[in-house]
């Protein structure tokens, strides 16, 4: 009996309670996990037969909850990893090659004698495989060549950072099967972000790949972007009475990289009027003592961001505080703030020039009506179109999701968990 076929026998027996009880939590959720990696096996198996010594890994989507638009100037970001994730079935191989298929998509395949940016490449996953595999030989790392079969029910362009996901998947893969498992969750989390920057052509920060990585709630510095400080925050979420929704308002969000850019470019414009590069290098003070000159220079909306900036930067850390506190209330408290702050000052809830279309401005609205004195809502992401996120008290959540289906579409309302781990080999 061959490891593989062996393992999917042990998978449909009940084998591994453990190790998928500290990924998974729950029994409902293991029940349903044994069936996705059992036909991830099959998958393996149909594409590279059944003779390789199988490993199983996981790497999860993300949350943002409080720092938005922040990351881009060097602030702080609370983040947290979600129970939606990427799974792999991986086994080395000795052709110096990398072939990865994921469930849905043409197979991914790279040869790792070429580490090279391919610009033909940009916006593809290859792009992502070959930048995961550069980043680890730059780094000086082992690369080796492996074959992979890949699933994900990560919400694709929902803002629960799907490709965050497959990067830092790819990243534990190549960790296990050729380093020991030595490469922290963080550097992981920066090749990540490597190969998004430089071979998949998009200037991602680095919150998405660190909380995939890491795992759990995630305090995120990024006043040293090459060297972040990162804290995890002790708190036990599946004991808070509440359920982490995120609300998909169906807005596109086709033709907003430009108001995504303008966010950074405005707030930057501002701490280029002090000769820096970034709001993160402007005290607040030298900032305020200015804003006669800057609302000439730079224009209104660039001054108010710059305020949503520096708010949201000290915001962060008591959203972080209350949570290792357990004081769920007042961290609630700081959710809406966020939220306030993104709607009015950092403006981008809606576009100005579509003032007919607001889906995201509809959902606040609607859970504030439902949720207010029990719950927390705001924009989710980069805002504009897109998701909302709402924390519901477990007594309102059909109502809740009732409500937003009935506004949105039938399962628009996601209900999600916090997950404890990050990036991981299961099995």
């Amino acid at each position: 009996m061959t490891e593989l076929i062996k393992l999917k026998l042990q998978i449909a027996q009940g084998h591994y309670e453990e190790e998928l009880k500290a990924v998974y939590l729950s029994k409902d959720e293991i029940i349903r996990q044994r069936e996705r990696f059992k036909s991830l096996l099959n998958n393996f198996e149909e594409l590279f037969g059944a003779a390789k010594a199988i490993e199983l890994f996981s790497a999860p989507g993300r949350t943002e909850i409080c720092g938005n638009h922040t990351d881009h100037n060097h602030g702080r970001v609370l983040a947290a990893a979600i129970n939606l994730d990427a799974i792999a079935a991986a086994a080395k191989n000795n052709e110096n090659i990398c072939r990865v298929k994921s469930e849905g998509y043409s197979m991914d395949v790279v040869e790792l004698d070429n580490l090279m940016v391919m610009p033909h490449e940009h916006h593809r996953s290859v792009a992502l495989l070959r930048g995961v595999c550069a980043g680890f030989q730059s780094r000086g790392y082992k690369v080796g060549g492996f074959d992979a079969t890949t699933a994900s029910d990560v919400l694709s362009g929902s803002g629960l950072s799907s490709s965050a996901a497959f990067e830092v998947l790819l990243g534990t893969i190549l960790n296990h099967l050729y380093n020991d498992g030595k490469v922290s969750a963080v550097e992981i989390a920066q090749i990540a972000q490597y190969a998004e920057n430089e071979y998949f052509g998009k200037p991602c920060g680095l919150m998405d790949q660190t909380a995939s990585s890491v795992g759990g709630f995630v305090a995120i510095d990024f006043k040293d972007s090459k060297a972040p400080v990162i804290e995890k925050v002790d708190f036990d979420f599946s004991a808070c009475g509440h359920a982490l929704c995120i609300v998909d308002t169906k807005g596109s969000h086709s033709g907003l990289t430009g108001e995504y850019a303008a966010v950074k470019e405005e707030m930057e414009s501002v701490a280029a009027v002090f000769n820096e590069n970034s709001l993160r290098s402007v005290p607040k003070e030298a900032f305020e003592s200015k804003l006669a000159e800057l609302r000439q220079s730079v224009g209104d909306r660039a001054v108010l961001r710059a305020f949503h900036f520096y708010s949201e930067n000290e915001r962060v850390l008591f959203a972080s505080e209350a949570l290792s506190k357990g004081d769920f209330e007042c961290f609630k408290d700081f959710v809406i703030e966020s939220g306030q702050s993104s709607y009015m000052y950092n403006q981008n809830v809606y576009l100005g020039k579509v003032p007919k279309s607001q889906p995201v401005s509809v959902a606040l609205c609607l859970s504030e009506q439902l949720l207010k004195g029990k719950g927390a809502w705001r924009v989710h992401g980069g805002g504009f179109a897109g998701t909302i996120q709402a924390f519901v008290h477990l007594d309102l959540l059909q109502e809740y999701i009732s409500r937003m289906d009935a506004v949105y579409g039938t399962d628009s309302c996601y209900v999600l968990s916090i997950r404890p781990a990050g990036g991981v080999k299961i099995l």
